[in-house]
């Protein structure tokens, strides 16, 4: 690598590969496992994008786990993966999801 180059620590700083702006708001959403056992689970997003959504969840998903995400607000039941699913300090976890057929068109969705 020459000097010109950033480190690859560095240049994940500048770019964390999130190009779709995150907007804040709740939106009660139902998700079901697309395995047996099925277990399924009514929660509401913290931050949502075309193609992604940060929720709040009681159970603890795993990382590429694969889910039937269905926005409480008219949209249709949504294939996503898990990402990430981190402990809350007020118990729970957040699960970050990225929708992996099309996007999602939060708009009309109540902000907090």
């Amino acid at each position: 690598m020459d000097q010109t180059t950033p480190a690859t620590d560095f240049r994940r700083v500048l770019f964390d590969g999130r190009i779709e702006k995150r907007v804040t708001t709740t939106v009660p959403v139902y998700l079901t496992t697309t395995k047996e056992p099925r277990v399924s689970e009514r929660t509401f997003t913290r931050n949502v994008s075309p193609h992604g959504v940060r929720l709040v969840t009681s159970r603890q998903w795993h990382p590429e786990e694969e889910l039937l995400l269905t926005p409480l607000i008219g949209e249709f039941p949504q294939p996503a993966r898990v990402v990430y699913c981190r402990p809350r300090p007020s118990g729970g976890f957040y699960l970050g999801l990225q929708l992996t057929a099309r996007s999602v068109k939060w708009e009309g969705s109540p902000s907090r």
